[in-house]
């Protein structure tokens, strides 16, 4: 995804609608086709854009090519690349997106995950209600 920019371009603010909402999007980091699915289901009904990848190494990538995303839900039992390696290497990348893992882990075990950058924890299975507040707490800090 290579995109060109003018600096000499300019838009102004004038032709800009402010009743008009950026499109949140959303990346899925999971290597299950079915949590997957349902994930993407779930933001979609708020809105937000999904896209989808396998693993951590696949997330790196996919910002490193330029993807940009508000929100990245990661299951934190993901193989290829440890997990906490990977929020650790997106955060050093400048993402400032909302991190949230989603696990059957304990939360005894997430001291790890939040100390690597992840903002947010929810168990499995994801639902409408936690969505919602990830969704909310991205419109605010927008």
């Amino acid at each position: 995804m290579s995109s060109s920019y003018d600096a000499s371009f300019s838009v102004s603010n004038t032709n800009v609608n402010p009743n008009v909402e950026k499109k949140l999007k959303a990346l899925i980091v999971n290597d299950n086709r079915t949590v997957t699915m349902i994930q993407k289901a779930l933001v979609r009904k708020f809105g937000v854009e999904a896209d989808e990848v396998k693993n951590g190494q696949e997330a790196i990538l996919a910002h490193r090519s330029g993807a940009c995303f508000d929100l990245i839900l990661i299951d934190l039992d993901l193989h290829v690349i440890n997990v906490r390696q990977t929020i650790k290497e997106l955060r050093d990348m400048q993402v400032y997106g909302l991190i949230v893992g989603v696990t059957f882990f304990g939360e005894e075990e997430m001291k790890p995950f939040m100390d690597a950058g992840l903002d947010y924890y929810y168990p499995m299975p994801l639902t409408i209600d936690a969505v919602r507040h990830l969704v909310e707490k991205i419109k605010e800090n927008a």
